[in-house]
């Protein structure tokens, strides 16, 4: 018989999401080009890649990365690994808020894939958001 999953594990595997995005952003900002292998740019878009290049994506990589780490931490201190932070569970309701607005461009994300060509990794990234924001949501208010 299936186990019902406890909230808890819900929530640190939506810490451990949050932690890993953290970790990619702070490897696509030591090495960008990983970036662009990644998402599979077509040559065309090689004129991108250098005007993308520069502080300004290392800086906002980093930001997001500090984010998500923040995030990490919050969901791990709600299932108890970390002592309790403040503003807990206003916080990681917020945060899988914050997800599910961005799975909110999924529906749109599809579209243009099908209709224009736009690429498919962006519906990946609110897929993954929705999942994530699942994971916090369900996780915190289960409990």
């Amino acid at each position: 018989m299936l186990k019902l999953v406890t909230s808890k594990y819900l929530l640190l595997t939506g810490g451990v999401m949050s932690s890993l995005i953290s970790l990619l952003h702070v490897v696509l900002t030591l090495k960008p080009e990983l970036f662009y292998n990644l998402i599979n740019l077509s040559q065309e878009s090689s004129s991108a890649q250098t005007t993308l290049k520069g502080p300004c994506l290392t800086i906002a990589a980093l930001v997001l990365a500090l984010i998500f780490a923040i995030w990490g931490i919050y969901a791990f201190s709600g299932v108890g690994l970390i002592r309790p932070l403040p503003l807990l569970r206003k916080v990681l309701v917020a945060i899988g808020v914050i997800y599910m607005l961005r799975a909110l461009f999924l529906p749109f994300e599809i579209y243009m894939f099908i209709t224009k060509g736009y690429p498919f990794q962006f519906a990946v990234y609110s897929t993954i958001s929705l999942v994530t924001g699942l994971l916090y949501l369900i996780g915190i208010l289960k409990e």
